[in-house]
């Protein structure tokens, strides 16, 4: 394979929630100063791409997600020369930036909305949806919000709703008034004259309503959240969603390698499939596989069925954790044992398709517990003690034994994890077998080899339930990934018919390695092994 890698399809994405990154000046909040301090820590682990979630300015009732202006950057975090300065020492490390475009709704304190609101005649009033009450009075239909209560807000003035399917001070924008496309469309013109490398799309198959704004229909049985109750086929993925992909598309491709990527919104991997191809998105985030439960079969099912999906016109992409997600590591191991991790590690870096990491899962952070009173996220206000809402994973990055893990000298915004002075950067940085090593070692191991980072996947069916197999090829090398996802020795006969040779390349980083003989494997609890046979 001598073609030159594509820093999106063979590489590693690596996710940044800025504010809680590295803080330069002792306001608590991380800044962009403080990721240009990290970005040779950023090299040498070996990643590709950083996506920055939002950094444009925002009153921050949804930290970031309502977005008060497009076009510059939110003062907490810097400014545009600052931005700039961020783009040019990634550059210069070959690694790109990526940033969260939320377009489906604004924040209530934007421009347009507060001109929108002053009048019916206002020119930006149909930039949002608004609608009189039903003919009976009320709200327009039944839409609800996912955030809770109804999805339409009065006001008293005009006399109208608006709509937003999140808080009330994100009201949506209507993306079927052309102006409002228009003007879109030329966001991604403005970041991308800047050097910005790509995007994320958030909640996009949002962006278009039911023209007629049709009733959704019932869905049978109690749910614990009103918009539960109901089946979304009017309030997200409607047709006009492809025509306005194939158009970001075309203007992300006029310049040289670009790359976007969806987040699909209340949709199955089939549907946000849909929305993946040569003329649309890159890719897209599906839960299926950050759903799966600790087991060899269920993460081969969910990996399966993504993989075909895409086929060869199409390449997927994978996450375990991001910040909607409570962390893999609390999902899934305890709180001091990281060899679950280690396995999950080897499992994402190695299966076909790009991975992205999440801040701090390199070291294996848990998510902080925290009380009522110190909730941030307006989904744990709402719900508690039900759905204690999201701010558990975006935690301030554990850098060091120093105070607040080395984060910032102030108090952060949200409680730094109380298990930071043994679980941080510096520290795993000099313990050999520690999960920062194991990442590194194996993030090593697949840009040396071809057969991880762009080859095909072919499963094997081991009639194991514990072992987790599957091979990684191309036509010069094959990979042979074995997983052990039992806390039991577990023994695998190494496939011999094509290959008379394995070599066993790597086990990880702990005293205990794998076993193997000319045709069998013994894999420790929670054991890991690749092996790679050369082509004839």
């Amino acid at each position: 394979m001598n073609e030159k890698k594509l820093w999106w399809k063979d590489g590693i994405i690596y996710q940044i929630y800025p504010r809680s990154f590295q803080d330069t000046n002792a306001d608590g909040i991380g800044d962009l100063t403080g990721i240009i301090q990290h970005l040779d820590y950023l090299q040498e682990l070996g990643i590709d791409g950083i996506w920055l979630s939002p950094i444009t300015p925002s009153p921050d009732v949804d930290f970031g997600y309502d977005v008060s202006d497009y076009h510059t950057i939110d003062p907490k975090f810097g400014n545009l020369q600052d931005f700039d300065r961020l783009l040019s020492e990634a550059h210069k490390r070959d690694i790109h930036i990526i940033m969260d475009l939320v377009l489906n709704h604004t924040s209530d304190q934007h421009r347009w909305f507060q001109e929108s609101r002053m009048s019916r005649g206002n020119p930006y009033h149909d930039w949002y949806l608004w609608r009189d009450p039903a003919p009976g009075g009320g709200a327009p239909n039944n839409w609800k919000s996912i955030f809770g209560g109804p999805g339409w807000e009065f006001d008293e003035k005009l006399g109208q709703y608006y709509f937003h399917m999140f808080n009330k001070h994100q009201p949506d924008l209507n993306w079927r008034n052309p102006d409002v496309r228009a003007t879109m469309l030329d966001i991604f013109r403005y970041w991308l004259d800047k050097g910005v490398d790509g995007f994320r799309l958030d909640v996009f198959n949002a962006w278009y309503k039911d023209a007629d704004l049709r009733d959704n229909p019932r869905l049978p049985g109690i749910h614990l959240r009103p918009f539960d109750s109901y089946k979304h086929i009017y309030d997200v993925s409607q047709p006009e969603m492809i025509p306005a992909l194939q158009d970001i598309r075309k203007i992300l491709d006029a310049y040289p390698n670009r790359y976007v990527v969806g987040e699909t919104f209340l949709a199955d991997s089939a549907q946000a499939r849909i929305y993946i191809g040569e003329d649309r998105l890159h890719a897209g985030f599906d839960y299926g596989y950050a759903n799966t439960p600790f087991s060899a079969k269920a993460f081969g099912k969910a990996i399966q069925f993504w993989d075909s999906l895409h086929g060869e016109n199409a390449w997927p992409n994978y996450f375990l954790n991001n910040h909607d997600t409570p962390r893999s590591s609390s999902r899934y191991a305890g709180p001091n044992d990281d060899a679950k991790l280690k396995l999950l590690a080897a499992m994402h870096l190695t299966v076909r398709g790009t991975p992205y990491l999440y801040y701090g899962e390199e070291i294996g952070m848990r998510d902080v517990s925290l009380s009522r009173g110190q909730i941030q996220d307006p989904v744990g206000k709402r719900y508690w003690p039900f759905n204690k809402g999201r701010d558990g994973c975006r935690s301030p990055m554990q850098w060091d034994a120093h105070p607040f893990a080395g984060f910032s000298t102030a108090e952060p915004w949200l409680p730094v994890h109380p298990n930071y002075k043994v679980r941080n950067i510096a520290n795993q940085a000099v313990t050999a077998a520690s999960l920062l090593n194991f990442y590194k070692s194996l993030i090593a191991l697949r840009r040396q080899h071809p057969a991880l980072y762009a080859g095909n996947l072919s499963l094997i069916d081991t009639g194991e339930d514990a072992l987790l197999v599957y091979k990684r090829f191309t036509s010069e090398e094959t990979m042979l990934v074995v997983l052990n996802f039992s806390k039991s020795i577990q023994s695998y006969t190494l496939p011999v018919a094509e290959f008379n040779h394995w070599d066993l390349i790597f086990t990880g980083n702990d005293p205990i390695t794998s076993h193997m003989t000319d045709s069998n494997l013994d894999l420790p609890p929670y054991g890991v092994a690749i092996l790679l046979s050369q082509a004839a």
